[in-house]
């Protein structure tokens, strides 16, 4: 499921940040990247960080499809890695999720732990773990009114159809936008 609600959203940061600054741009990288956790952990500190600043667009080839992706650093992004990058002495090509226990980066095991936990500590009750991050990327785009083929080209779903269903967009929806039109 997507984050649908604002307030959400901002006390999974809040309480990600007081407990990890690693685990609160983990969250971070994810809600403002439409990317699979997997792709995510694979992420090195040179891909965001150029040595003095951070990095205007992060690139990657998405493991699962193989296509390349390239999306922009947004403020809240770039504010998340300068805070993480200046509170760790990681080298550039270490892992930018690395794990306490060694040189890898956490698993995505850890990943979905860490983001369930912090969902179930605040109380909410609708299931949330690391893909719940790209869905409210999804969301919120869509929420934005951003078109759905470019939120579709994003989530690199191959029609509209299953970006629709991805969104949970339902007939209700379609109901409000019936009637907000009211031609």
């Amino acid at each position: 499921m997507p984050i649908r609600d604002r307030k959400q959203i901002e006390a999974m940061k809040a309480l990600l940040k007081g407990h990890s600054l690693r685990d609160y741009l983990m969250f971070m990288v994810g809600i403002s990247s439409a990317v699979r956790i997997s792709d995510i952990l694979l992420l090195k500190v040179n891909d965001v960080w150029d040595g003095r600043k951070t990095k205007a667009y992060i690139e990657l080839h998405e493991k699962k499809t193989g296509k390349y992706k390239k999306f922009p650093v947004t403020v809240n992004l770039e504010k998340a890695i300068k805070e993480y990058i200046k509170s760790t002495d990681l080298a550039p090509s270490d892992f930018l999720f690395s794990s306490r226990k060694g040189g890898g980066a956490i698993t995505r095991q850890h990943a979905e732990r860490v983001l369930s936990e912090a969902w179930d500590y605040l109380g909410y009750t609708e299931p949330f773990g690391t893909h719940s991050m790209r869905k409210t990327w999804g969301y919120w785009a869509w929420q934005s009114k951003v078109d759905l083929a470019i939120i579709m080209e994003a989530l690199n779903h191959s029609s509209i159809a299953s970006t629709k269903k991805y969104l949970g967009i339902t007939q209700e929806h379609l109901d409000e936008a019936y009637m907000s039109l009211n031609l």
